[in-house]
């Protein structure tokens, strides 16, 4: 028998928390009729799991940020979104959350405080930890809560999650919904630990294990939990114990479920045992209970006629595009192409690195609100030494090192961006990125096209090879993201460059990939203008203009270039700087083209699947009766990175480059 203590609630909010309950539940009943009939084409189901979404939710501030999963529906009931409005997400309507670009819960609303779940699920937990920092810097007075499931909790980004939010004190809830079942997966398969909550031990933090049927009491540990992380300005977690009625989506089926499970759970609903508490206790009486289910039911039935009378979905190409990036800001008078010649000829000459240096400082003066994070960035001053000196300009809540979690840090990069903030990420070498992966590609890229949300997020990558550091420091790896729709990828080759595109990422409120080659930190100089100025992203430099051939890279290649046009004077060579990967700026790239008529494409890179094929397909599309010989390419070879100097010389493009220039010579 299911015991609730009311602790001094009143009859009335008895009530109100009676129908948040049921709502969720007969909305998932309706969903279920409307499955076998064909109306709507998948569902996860939370039926038996209402009162840990209901009454986690009605125990926060409505402005306190949720992660919620696949079976939360009870979360956005009880956020007050309308129903028609989620039934129209559900049908993949355009007039909905996501405009039809996603399906059942993947989707958030800034306005409801509710941050939409990628199918990864452990990401969203890093999330929490943003935003939670967000509370913190301004010392408000406020947590965020995120939900995972026990399959959730193997997950590595469960582990970083709650690693950074330990060592960073952030008042972050993480709430387990344990129903038993990973898909089919018992949990017996799942962990060995005999609770989860034993885990909060490990990470530093304080944790509670609770019946999760029990509206009453996971309202009371939550609220209980909420003071304490305010008071205590520390994380907590909290394992509800439950069970999923249903299948992990209705095509699964529950056959892997022994049937006395079923028998046995049936007796903790959360419903059905709350109405005879609130019948026992004289709150409501089995007439008002019944009338409240035919209310509920006229409302929801009303909310579906209006949600499927949403205009039919036509797909408009131009507004698809264009809603994969955040719209900029107006644009900024200080562009370095605005700059008079004379002007950047009288600027102080600085090192590649101390351009990049220039407008990281340069932009944390004009940003108040841009956190730095990366690891060793503060007291040691990063593994390249640019951030020396900033934690004490600019202080430890703004200059943060890091634990080894770089999963965990591009997430909380983009909690911070949901509270208004910016955001830099330093991996420490772009090979290191492999860890943030899932995170940069499937949560900051895609946010903005599926709800509309910005992430202003700046992820610096140490890149390249010619330092003698092997395979697993060496990497070029820009061109995984330019298969990334919503990712911006900039890699510089000069230090203005450097300064003015990292000054111009931070404005930007798009996910900003800053490659920055390692061998031109000391090695590269040129005129930096001291002043703030910006150079605009996706846009190319002309570095010289020639009519024999025409060479198009970026980051080293762009110095390889130079010096073959050096040492070949009798050419006229064409050299243009991409600067930016994507968007790229194919009308200079077609302005080479016509000059010359002979194109190569040049990139540190290894030749397949490096962006000079992209390039090279797109000149062959659009530009194929302005070619005198085929576009070729050079790049390094499809191999690891060697240590060895020599073999590290041998591996890379500029050993090859002038063999390939005379074959297109001579063609």
């Amino acid at each position: 028998m299911m015991t609730f203590d009311r602790k001094g609630l009143s009859f009335e909010r008895c009530k109100e928390i009676h129908r948040s309950l049921l709502l969720p539940r007969m909305v998932e009943e309706k969903m279920l009729i409307l499955l076998r009939q064909g109306k709507i084409s998948k569902w996860f189901s939370g039926i038996g799991q209402e009162a840990i979404s209901v009454g986690a939710t009605l125990a926060l501030q409505e402005d306190e940020w949720i992660m919620p999963l696949h079976r939360n529906l009870g979360v956005f009931t009880t956020r007050n979104i309308p129903l028609h409005q989620l039934f129209r997400q559900w049908q993949g309507s355009q007039d909905a959350f996501s405009k039809g670009r996603e399906r059942s819960f993947h989707f958030g609303s800034s306005e409801h405080h509710i941050c939409g779940m990628i199918s990864h699920l452990g990401p969203q937990l890093a999330i929490a930890d943003g935003v939670a920092l967000a509370h913190k810097l301004r010392h408000q007075e406020k947590v965020s809560l995120a939900f995972t499931g026990e399959g959730g909790t193997s997950e590595g980004d469960f582990h970083e999650a709650l690693n950074v939010a330990a060592v960073w004190d952030l008042p972050v809830i993480f709430l387990i919904e344990n129903n038993g079942y990973g898909l089919s997966t018992p949990a017996s398969e799942q962990y060995r630990c005999e609770s989860l909550v034993d885990r909060a031990k490990g990470y530093g933090m304080e944790g509670v294990r609770i019946d999760g049927n029990n509206i009453l009491t996971v309202m009371d540990t939550v609220k209980g939990v909420r003071e304490y992380c305010i008071r205590h300005q520390k994380p907590y977690l909290i394992e509800c114990m439950t069970f999923r009625m249903r299948g992990h989506e209705e095509a699964s089926g529950t056959k892997y479920v022994p049937a006395g499970l079923f028998d046995e759970w049936a007796k903790q609903d959360p419903i059905s045992n709350f109405e005879r508490f609130l019948e026992a206790e004289g709150i409501l009486s089995r007439e008002q209970i019944v009338a409240i289910r035919e209310e509920l039911r006229l409302y929801i039935e009303e909310e579906l006629r209006i949600g499927f009378d949403a205009p039919s979905t036509v797909a408009n190409i131009k507004l698809e595009m264009e809603d994969v990036y955040a719209p900029l800001p107006k644009a900024d008078k200080n562009d370095l192409d605005d700059i008079p010649v004379h002007l950047k000829t009288r600027a102080p000459e600085k090192r590649f690195i101390d351009g990049i240096r220039d407008g990281l400082w340069q932009s944390m003066e004009r940003h108040p609100n841009l956190v730095l994070m990366g690891q060793d960035i503060a007291t040691y001053g990063g593994a390249f030494k640019i951030t020396e000196g900033f934690l004490q300009k600019f202080g430890a809540a703004r200059v943060r090192n890091t634990p080894l979690c770089e999963s965990a840090i591009v997430g909380a990069a983009l909690g911070l961006g949901l509270e208004g903030y910016k955001s830099m990420m330093e991996m420490q070498f772009a090979d290191f990125v492999t860890v943030g992966f899932n995170q940069i590609v499937n949560n900051l890229a895609k946010i903005h096209y599926r709800w509309g949300q910005n992430a202003d997020v700046v992820i610096r990558m140490p890149t390249g090879a010619g330092v003698g550091a092997g395979p697993f420091h060496s990497q070029s790896n820009e061109a995984w993201f330019t298969h990334v729709p919503g990712l911006k990828v900039v890699y510089p080759s000069t230090p203005a460059d450097a300064k003015g595109l990292l000054t111009a990422a931070f404005n930007d409120p798009n996910p900003v990939m800053f490659f920055e080659h390692k061998a031109l930190y000391r090695s590269i100089s040129g005129p930096v203008p001291e002043s703030y100025y910006t150079v605009e992203i996706g846009k190319a430099r002309q570095v010289q203009e020639g009519n024999d051939l025409s060479i198009i890279t970026y980051g080293s290649g762009v110095h390889w270039a130079i010096a073959w046009s050096k040492a070949n004077p009798n050419l006229s060579t064409d050299i243009l700087d991409l600067r930016t990967l994507l968007p790229m700026d194919h009308e200079a790239i077609r302005a080479s083209v016509t000059r010359t008529g002979k194109v190569l494409v040049l990139h540190e890179d290894t030749l397949t699947g490096g962006i000079g094929g992209e390039i090279a397909a797109w000149i062959a599309e659009h530009c194929f009766e302005k070619l005198d010989a085929p576009v070729m390419r050079c790049a390094s070879l499809d191999t690891p990175i060697p240590f060895s100097i020599e073999l590290e010389n041998a591996f890379l493009a500029n050993d090859r480059l002038s063999d390939i220039l005379q074959k297109l010579i001579e063609y």
